[in-house]
């Protein structure tokens, strides 16, 4: 994905109420919020992230890759998913034809109101921001870089399984997401957003479903990292605001406001973007992304440390128990 720095200007007003005299005690006692969905739990999502790392770097094109996309497949048909494979040679930046596939697993197929969940399963082949300059043109294993969403929504899948929510449900595992221009292209520099995303936008041109329709769409990107912190990216914002306030209020009622940002960040172009642009569905990212840093983006993004050495068990069930919550509470 790229960054686009989006300067967002909020202006807040304080008000400050003064009393004379005799106070009254605030005796109203405050019920504690009670989750409606299943546990979700985080040994297994960590184990699903982990198991795809042990593929080694899933970029197209590879033995690695295609090894990969089974497991999902079959993981997905373990978890009672009705599978599609949305197979596509997509061309990336410089010219290369790649073999992809959208891996799309679906729940509640009789039920019109569905609900869009995805995420990238490719890594990139480049780790072009790597501190080390003989790194830069080689693949990296994508633990939180892609391996995390996917984590999250095998979690989730597995537990749709287990008791069906009264929405239907759409898992993408999209494909071809990180094959943008690297640093080190002389294409680097100009708009290169056409260069990313490559899976999702075909999908988006071409869905599995003629005329699919979703309420709305949740993406997972980088989601694993230990103290990741999600802003509310401008896209999600601009897109889908009242799903952005959605999703961080439930978040905030489980108790993981610390993951989940009260304040906004950058516009970053993913896998939402085609989504929302072209097939209208309003969707959202919840991404490791902070404005505030130097990269935007978590400490190994990019590079050959983005190993299972960051994923954290805590941040998988932060991120995946607010996206079940959503999705049972919705009618």
């Amino acid at each position: 994905m790229t960054i686009k720095n989006i300067a967002i200007v909020v202006c807040a007003f304080s008000f400050i109420a003064c009393s004379c005299g005799k106070t009254t005690q605030n005796t109203q006692s405050v019920v504690a919020y009670e989750k409606i969905s299943p546990d979700f739990s985080g040994d297994s999502a960590y184990a699903f992230v982990d198991k795809q790392v042990a593929f080694g770097p899933r970029v197209p094109n590879t033995a690695q890759h295609i090894a990969c996309g089974d497991y999902l497949v079959a993981e997905l048909k373990r978890f009672g998913a009705e599978v599609t494979e949305q197979k596509m040679v997509v061309t990336a930046y410089n010219g290369t034809k790649l073999n992809a596939r959208n891996i799309i697993g679906s729940y509640g197929m009789d039920k019109k109101n569905r609900v869009l969940l995805f995420a990238h399963w490719d890594t990139r082949p480049y780790s072009d921001h790597d501190a080390d300059p003989a790194n830069h043109k080689k693949p990296l294993l994508g633990a939180n870089d892609g391996g995390s969403g996917v984590g999250v929504l095998l979690e989730v899948a597995r537990v749709l399984q287990t008791k069906s929510p009264e929405i239907g449900v759409d898992i993408i595992f999209f494909d071809a997401e990180d094959y943008g221009v690297p640093v080190f292209s002389e294409m680097y520099g100009g708009s290169t957003d056409h260069t990313w995303c490559l899976g999702s936008r075909y999908w988006a041109e071409n869905p599995h479903i003629p005329g699919y329709k979703a309420k709305f769409g949740i993406l997972l990107d980088m989601v694993g990292a230990d103290g990741a912190k999600f802003y509310k990216e401008y896209y999600s914002k601009r897109y889908a605001s009242n799903i952005v306030e959605k999703v961080w209020s439930t978040a905030g009622q489980l108790d993981h406001g610390a993951y989940f940002i009260g304040e906004d960040g950058g516009g970053v172009t993913d896998d939402h973007v085609p989504v929302n642009e072209v097939l209208r569905i309003p969707s959202i990212d919840i991404i490791d992304y902070n404005p505030k840093t130097d990269s935007g983006f978590f400490h190994a993004w990019h590079t050959q440390k983005d190993d299972m050495s960051n994923i954290s068990k805590e941040t998988l069930i932060a991120v995946g128990q607010t996206v079940l919550e959503v999705i049972y509470k919705e009618k």
